[in-house]
Order: structure tokens, then C-alpha cells, then sequence
């Protein structure tokens, strides 16, 4: 049976990836296992061969699958948000050097009235603000505030919810597409400062856009990094 797929929903091949990204997000394609292959793909979904191609190109740019010759392609990852490149998150980076990093909640607030020009912009009938630290070794580290859209339903125990932020709000229909990060130096402000246990001083400052395949920005991230503790690292397989 042939799907029909709707242009107003964005371009063809993104629909296709969406499909396919919920398919192996909902275990329909367990890891390790191979998905239809390109010829099955481009029957059930009535498209051409490029659009499945170009697909199944963006779910391995986003580490969901991996093309293997003679093989097929395979999936490697089903979490709501995978890794964009073969660049490692700097979490699992600490973690697999032997480092001791635990994520800290601290605290959830609705964000009406808004200061931030990129709330402001983004989010302009309100947003959430998830506030986390991260322990480096017992010792504070890192101070993020993740912003998201007021619509969302959060759970009531998001300080213990074991899904993660992201598969919160993908089962909410939010579809995550690019990533875009802007790093910087900027002192925070003293409760910041005093959550990482340092004098107000210049740190290193990163602002996190999510966007969905609209190109809307779905979520907005600002952390601050206690360097002094360890740099931030960016690894990347060859």
C-alpha cells in the first residue's frame, strides 16, 4: 500500500524523515536492525528514489541510522534527539573519561511577562524555564536554563521524570530538525554565579537554538560553564 504525502507538511524527503525518525523512535525499527531498504521505501511512500535518498541522508546526519555497503542501512540510535554530526556530546565525552557528572534539578516557572528579546521573539504568549546544574565530581559545573513553548504539558514530576526534556515535548508533536549554537564569554548574574560557588566573573556562555522543520525555533537554551573546573571539550570520530 502506497502513502500519500501532503506538500503543505514542508518537502517531501522531510516528511519521509519524520515518519522514518518516529518509526525508530517508537522501536518499529529496534537499533541494531536494518530498515526497509531504499527500493521498499520509495514503494510504500510513492516518491522518487532522490527524495528517499535525501531522507535517509538527514537520519544519519543526525545519528539515527548509518548507511553500511553491502549491508543496508541500520539504525543506531532511537532517542527523541540524537547527535546532529559524529561529534560526541560533551556529557558523554566527561562521562567516558571517567568522570562523575550528575544533572541536578532546580526548579520549573512560567515565563509570562518577558525580558529576554529572544523570549520575547521566540515565544512571545509565554514559555517554560527548566533550570538544571550539572555536578562535575561533587563540585558545581555547569548552570542551564532550557525555554520552552507554554503550550507544553509538563509532567508534575519533571524533578524525577525519567524521559528527557526533548521526548517530552517530540511526543507533544514537536518535530526537532537543526540545531544551531552560539558560544561566547558573559558574566551571569549573581544567583548563577552563586549556584557554581564562583565570584561573578566572565565565563563561558552558550545559547542553544532548536528549531523544528519549519525553521521555528522550539527551544531556547542559555548555559554557563565553569571552565576553571574543565574545559569544554568537542570530539569527533573520523
Amino acid at each position: 500500500m502506497t502513502m500519500k504525502l501532503v506538500n503543505k507538511r514542508g518537502p517531501l524527503y522531510l516528511q519521509v524523515q519524520e515518519i522514518l525518525k518516529e518509526r525508530i523512535i517508537s522501536e518499529q525499527y529496534p537499533i541494531n536492525t536494518l530498515i526497509p531498504s531504499e527500493p521498499e521505501l520509495k514503494e510504500e511512500f510513492g516518491v522518487s528514489m532522490i527524495t528517499i535518498r535525501k531522507a535517509v541522508e538527514q537520519l544519519a546526519l543526525q545519528g539515527y541510522v548509518e548507511k553500511r555497503s553491502g549491508i543496508g542501512t541500520i539504525v543506531l540510535a532511537n532517542e527523541a534527539i540524537s547527535k546532529l554530526t559524529k561529534g560526541h556530546r560533551f556529557a558523554d565525552y566527561l562521562i567516558q573519561e571517567g568522570y562523575d557528572l550528575k544533572k541536578c534539578f532546580v526548579g520549573l516557572s512560567k515565563i509570562e511577562s518577558i525580558d529576554d528579546a529572544n523570549l520575547q521573539t521566540y515565544f512571545p504568549e509565554g514559555s517554560y524555564c527548566i533550570e538544571h546544574l550539572y555536578m562535575l565530581d561533587e563540585k558545581p559545573y555547569i548552570h542551564f536554563r532550557h525555554y520552552i513553548p507554554g503550550n507544553i504539558i509538563i509532567p508534575e514530576d519533571i524533578d524525577h521524570f525519567q524521559k528527557s526534556l526533548y521526548e517530552i515535548m517530540y511526543q507533544q508533536g514537536i518535530q526537532f530538525h537543526s540545531f544551531k549554537e552560539e558560544f561566547g564569554v558573559a558574566e551571569p548574574e549573581e544567583r548563577i554565579a552563586e549556584m557554581l560557588n564562583i565570584e561573578p566573573k566572565p565565563l563561558l556562555h552558550r545559547m542553544r537554538f532548536s528549531y523544528d522543520i519549519y525553521n521555528n525555533v522550539v527551544e531556547y537554551s542559555i548555559a554557563y560553564y565553569n571552565t576553571d573546573l574543565h574545559k569544554y571539550v568537542v570530539k569527533y570520530d573520523t
